[in-house]
């Protein structure tokens, strides 16, 4: 088993680290092993606790070394947060050939030339995270997906890029560090859980992921196969459990109980004869409480989530627009009744999205909460399998990417996914 084989993904999140450990062979990625243990570090996908996030990812990682008997040295972590920002850019170059045709070198220069036309206010104190081009122009023909070995004179990209507050990047990655692991590469958080949910003929049609974490909803849109918009909005499941500990007068870790046992996105649905006896959920507690008192909190919280969701894609006029509709993943999205609720509120088909299967000891990972960390596997696989094929994907590798932590070295590959 070669160490170039391994691959493992890093999920640090509001609630959870998640660790999949994979190895790659002919078929693609099979789980070698997986793990999962609280964290307390992190506040809406910013680190606030770089010690408390760091002894979470030790033991993740000794869980998942004994189960895999692989040292988790190094792994693809994600990177999420309400700081995520996007901006469009447009870079022109001259094709440098006498003949005219493009080549590698070329796009690269038309990226270079996107990233320097970032406004002053968005580049201070940030650094990038991804830079997406989304389509090429070539003297006259525009839409173009792939240049290189074509023929012109003029090229221009039209490019998304993705930065993050530089500040919370390297707090992250002192985290990281301090666990003893090494960064291999960076995914923002909305991409990879996409990567693991999607399918191509969805993002041709046009669809939106929504990941609904403890603290944070991420967002990301899809139509033509381009990326269209990222964003991460600071409200998630957690606000429900503590809205229901605020109405039963309980603890959290009741309210979460009541939450996923006997939880609702319709109080409609929800019989008004059904009641929860609270000392079946706690020592602790007593009496009896309405199961639809419990969906009446739970709606308006989802409701606003939602709307905070159609008010993004009403940003791009996209709202009611996209005919693969809505995708949901995350630990928020078993909640029953929640993909009736999306189709009501956003006016568009819902469904729940899980991850793409894995070979191996992948059983726990069909689960929407795995998504994201799937998906940091399933990209870089993607990104490996496509080495050597005449694909934009591959000249990316060497740009500079942020610098996470002062003890941790540049990362040597610039990683690129959801290229046309």
């Amino acid at each position: 088993m070669r160490r170039n084989d391994i691959k493992i993904g890093l999920d640090i999140g509001s609630s959870h680290v998640r660790i999949v450990v994979a190895m790659r062979d002919e078929n693609g990625y099979r789980v070698l092993g997986s793990s999962k243990t609280p964290c307390s570090g992190l506040r809406k996908g910013i680190v606030v606790s770089i010690e408390e996030t760091a002894k979470s990812i030790n033991k993740a990682a000794e869980i998942v070394e004994k189960i895999s008997g692989v040292p988790v040295d190094r792994a693809i972590v994600n990177i999420g947060g309400s700081h995520l920002r996007t901006q469009s850019a447009r870079g022109v170059v001259a094709v440098s050939r006498a003949d005219g045709d493009v080549e590698y070198r070329d796009v690269e220069r038309a990226l270079s030339a996107a990233q320097a036309v970032i406004p002053p206010e968005m580049s201070a104190n940030r650094e990038i995270i991804h830079i997406v081009p989304r389509s090429f122009v070539l003297d006259n023909q525009s839409e173009i997906r792939d240049p290189v070995g074509m023929n012109g004179m003029r090229l221009e990209v039209d490019a998304l890029i993705i930065t993050g507050s530089t500040p919370f990047n390297r707090n992250l990655g002192k985290c990281v560090a301090q666990a003893g692991i090494e960064i291999e590469s960076i995914i923002a958080s909305p991409l990879a859980s996409a990567e693991a949910v999607l399918n191509r003929r969805q993002k041709e049609l046009g669809v939106a992921v929504v990941d609904i974490g403890l603290g944070t909803t991420d967002l990301a849109v899809f139509e033509e196969d381009q990326l269209l918009h990222i964003a991460s909005i600071p409200i998630g499941s957690g606000h429900i459990t503590n809205d229901i500990a605020i109405g039963l007068k309980t603890s959290i870790e009741v309210a979460e109980k009541v939450k996923l046992e006997y939880g609702s996105a319709i109080s409609k649905d929800v019989s008004p004869k059904k009641e929860i006896n609270l000392s079946r959920i706690s020592k602790t507690e007593e009496g009896t409480i309405k199961a639809k008192d419990i969906a009446e909190i739970i709606e308006p919280r989802m409701e606003e989530i939602l709307q905070l969701v159609n008010k993004e894609l009403r940003k791009i006029k996209r709202d009611g627009m996209l005919p693969a509709g809505v995708v949901l993943t995350g630990g928020g999205s078993k909640l029953p009744g929640l993909v009736d609720l999306t189709k009501k509120e956003l006016r568009l088909p819902a469904q729940i999205g899980f991850p793409v299967r894995l070979g191996g000891v992948s059983d726990t990972l069909e689960d929407p909460s795995f998504a994201l960390v799937t998906g940091l596997i399933v990209s870089e696989n993607q990104e490996r399998t496509e080495e050597g094929d005449n694909k934009i994907s591959n000249m990316l590798k060497g740009l500079p990417v942020p610098d996470f932590s002062n003890s941790v070295d540049k990362i040597k590959d610039w990683f690129k996914t959801f290229l046309p």
